[in-house]
């Protein structure tokens, strides 16, 4: 057994396919001054080909899994148009007179040999895509097919050094079983796509093979441990194929809930809203069940592209989500771009930790003309349905005023244009920084709406980076300050009567359901793929008990006391059966 990085979620069993490494063979020649104008023909064909073939894959991938995963290769596409990689190309041919196919691989190599002395975990995995891109247009100047499958064409797990998106998609996901790179971030486009895909897939094993994996050996992947067995005995096969076909009879056991009302034993209902950042996982989302949309990350609008949206663009993203929830609450939080979240074509400013720097609201605030913009466009769609404009990161009444302000010139505008739009939106905030806690009763005098970031409010609190391998450990969501701040926030907004909802990833632990009933949330908004585990263990959770045991959580003195405590709570309601409650 292999600890690795699970990247993807889902047991996979079946043979290895080793895909070799992408290794050209180039030719080794000048060129006359006389054949310039033909190699920049050959260069310039090849960037065509790879643009007409990109723009075929995000077409295909888009009907598969959504815009914002196929959204991955206008990321490409802009590689392609990008002046200073093209120029590295072109010079390369004209000054020292290489063959297009030297050149670019020559430029390959000098920008990924860049990002990858770079200290930054993002331009790391943007080296990647150069390669990707690079790699596609030596193909094409080269005449080579893409990759060579297994003949069989029998599903696999495929094993490969790296993956790039476009491998992926070359390799047909339906016949990939499960995927183990030797490097790689989980954070990667390729590992976003196998999640969309649900592949499940681990990450990192390079240094921990004793001989390397050969295509044809029986492996297990674990994405949800993070393990990978290679020549398993009988017996591990047994146990994994037993616990995958749990993980089927569990999932198809919680469909069968999508329709039954989020309510607990005594009679309280909690709304269960879907987190979306596109209108694909908004539609996976609403078949499990969400009651609507209570955090949509418009950041994913704005990413993998070459330019801003546009008002136009905006709109009718927001608009059609609107409209499928058919009068369901729609949240739509403004940009949430910095930290870990950068453009491609907008250079962020280098900042010692991002997370604390420039982002979110600040850069909003900073760049108005681009927040109003998108003010406009969520005013617009606000006639099409129940929709909510939530502000990221606020730390001072004055940053929600200043905000407020650009809305209302927004609303000035698009009044004296004769568009209409909802006078009565409500608007929020996210509760995510420590200020903000500490000033709840103050902002919940002037917000219509509090909701709670449970990611970096934990982040913060505790000032824990949760991706720094040295001290993630220490990332504890069930630290009594947490629980501190959570009363918090819940007692200042209640006493001036406006509703709380949660937004985290602690939203979905099904562990700290009875702290949310406790404590009275009125909504959690969830990934879609947790919204059915949290419904059955509301099924089987009483508020009246809830409340009962947060008292007892307050008592406690350490993380570790409380989650054993809510963790033993979780598993003595598992003796209840779900279905049995909601028979007639």
């Amino acid at each position: 057994m292999i600890q690795a990085l699970g990247a993807s979620d889902g047991i996979a069993i079946g043979k290895a396919f080793v895909l070799p490494h992408w290794e050209w063979e180039l030719p080794d020649q000048k060129l006359d001054v006389g054949d310039l104008a033909k190699e920049f023909d050959r260069l310039y064909e090849g960037i065509r080909r790879s643009k007409t073939e990109i723009n075929r894959m995000k077409t295909e991938l888009d009907e598969v899994v959504g815009s914002e995963e196929s959204s991955i290769f206008d990321a490409h596409l802009a590689i392609l148009e990008d002046p200073v990689f093209m120029n590295e190309i072109q010079g390369i041919i004209q000054r020292q007179y290489k063959v297009a196919e030297v050149a670019v691989k020559e430029a390959i190599d000098h920008f990924v040999t860049m990002f990858d002395l770079l200290d930054d975990e993002y331009m790391k995995e943007r080296a990647l895509d150069i390669k990707d891109v690079g790699n596609r247009l030596l193909k094409h100047l080269l005449g080579v097919p893409e990759i060579s499958l297994p003949e069989d064409s029998q599903p696999f797990i495929l094993v490969v050094r790296e993956l790039s998106p476009s491998q992926l998609v070359h390799l047909k996901p339906e016949l990939v079983l499960g995927v183990v790179t030797m490097i790689g971030s989980p954070t990667s486009h390729a590992a976003i796509m196998a999640r969309a895909f649900g592949i499940p897939m681990v990450m990192g094993v390079e240094g921990k093979l004793e001989t390397p994996i050969a295509t044809g050996d029986l492996v297990i992947v674990d994405g949800g441990g993070g393990l990978l067995h290679i020549d398993p005995t009988p017996d591990t096969v047994s146990r994994y194929t037993d616990l995958r076909r749990h993980q089927i009879e569990v999932k198809e056991r919680l469909q069968t809930l999508a329709e039954v009302p989020a309510v607990t034993p005594d009679g309280v209902s909690l709304t269960l809203a879907a987190n979306i950042s596109s209108y694909k996982e908004l539609q996976a989302a609403m078949r499990n069940g969400a009651e609507g949309v209570g955090l949509f990350r418009t950041e994913f609008l704005y990413m993998d592209r070459d330019h801003f949206p546009s008002e136009e663009e905006q709109f009718s993203v927001y608009k059609a989500v609107a409209e499928k929830l058919g009068g369901k609450s729609l949240i739509i939080r403004t940009l949430d771009i910095g930290g870990d979240k950068q453009l491609d074509y907008y250079e962020m400013p280098t900042e010692e930790n991002p997370f604390l720097g420039f982002r979110a609201i600040r850069f909003s605030l900073d760049r108005k003309d681009l927040f109003k913009i998108q003010l406009r466009a969520i005013l617009r769609a606000s006639v099409y349905g129940d929709v909510h404009i939530m502000y990221p990161l606020i730390a001072s009444v004055e940053e929600f005023r200043k905000a407020n302000e650009v809305l209302e010139e927004a609303r000035r505008e698009l009044g004296a244009e004769g568009q209409p739009y909802n006078a009565n939106i409500k608007v929020g905030i996210m509760i995510e920084v420590p200020a903000a806690v500490a000033i709840a009763d103050l902002l919940a005098e002037e917000v219509a709406f509090f909701s709670i970031g449970t990611n970096d409010l934990i982040q913060f609190t505790l000032a824990v980076d949760r991706m720094n391998e040295k001290i993630s450990h220490l990332y504890e969501p069930f630290h009594p300050a947490v629980l501190r701040m959570l009363r918090s926030v819940v007692n200042a907004a209640h006493k001036r009567g406006i509703p709380v909802n949660v937004c985290g990833e602690l939203a979905g632990d099904v562990c700290a359901l009875p702290i949310w009933l406790g404590l009275g949330i009125d909504e959690l908004s969830l990934s879609a793929q947790a919204i059915l585990p949290v419904k059955e263990s509301m099924l089987r959770t009483k508020a009246s008990e809830s409340r009962m045991l947060l008292d007892e959580l307050f008592k406690f003195r350490t993380a570790g006391e409380v989650r054993a405590r809510a963790e033993r709570f979780h598993a003595e309601r598992l003796l209840t059966s779900a279905t049995d409650l909601v028979q007639p």
